[in-house]
């Protein structure tokens, strides 16, 4: 798969200011533009865990597979990234390559990746490594070779114009947008008819959100879609696959 031509997409998708970003509690950043926080306040760590890669049937996936692709919108502080790899480099098969595709509109600088990620020393050396890697002025494509087998491209710009100009073949997908009451553009039914479209046969996704139009905007799109128990306590969260 080749990159697309780019020009969070956690954000809105027709503002392309950078939003105010928060410190609070510590190393926990916040968006003022959305009035989120970036990832979950218990434990976002174990979060992706529960709902990005078990969500997806992760890492047992990965057994067998010469290569695999994830998809997510919204890199943010690269938290899902760096855990994903993390466990690549524990579990997958020895020669094996993953590539990691992350839509952006507001990219962060590297000193604050730096600095939300230094809460987990389980991802130390991945974070060490993003940091050092990641550019001074994000735009574009940002394609990094993390090592050997672990490719990161971190396309700044609109979902939609990213996600449309992606080649087909995704394995995974990772939603992880701001919540959709904040920011329903990053739910919307184009963007999700175009993940569906891009997704290989048998793809699955995952997310957090568990709102109505959200899971109707993903069956509408053709995925089979389930709920399923959420984290920390949320009652739902949403899993589903392309149909093969």
């Amino acid at each position: 798969m080749t990159d697309p031509v780019s020009d969070r997409t956690a954000a809105s998708e027709t503002n392309a200011a950078s939003p105010e970003l928060e410190w609070r509690d510590g190393d926990m950043p916040y968006s003022t533009a959305f009035g989120d926080h970036f990832y979950c306040q218990t434990d976002g760590r174990l979060e992706c865990g529960h709902v990005f890669l078990a969500g997806n049937g992760l890492p047992d996936r990965w057994q067998g597979r010469q290569d695999f692709l994830i998809g997510e919108l919204g890199f943010g502080t690269g938290l899902n990234f760096c855990e994903t790899w993390r466990q690549w480099r524990q579990q997958a098969a020895p020669g094996s390559n993953l590539h990691f595709m992350s839509f952006e509109l507001y990219p962060m600088r590297a000193e604050e990746i730096d600095r939300a990620l230094s809460h987990w020393p389980e991802i130390d050396s991945e974070r060490q490594a993003l940091a050092a890697a990641w550019p001074d002025k994000p735009q574009g494509v940002v394609s990094l070779r993390l090592d050997a087998n672990t490719r990161l491209s971190v396309v700044c710009g609109p979902a939609l114009e990213g996600v449309s100009r992606a080649e087909q073949g995704f394995d995974a997908w990772y939603l992880d947008g701001f919540a959709p009451s904040r920011n329903a553009d990053m739910w919307s039914p184009e963007l999700m008819q175009t993940l569906h479209d891009k997704t290989a046969p048998a793809g699955t996704f995952a997310t957090y959100a568990a709102a109505g139009f959200v899971r109707r905007n993903l069956q509408a799109a053709g995925f089979v879609v389930e709920r399923r128990q959420g984290f920390a306590g949320k009652r739902e969260m949403l899993c589903g696959i392309k149909p093969a």
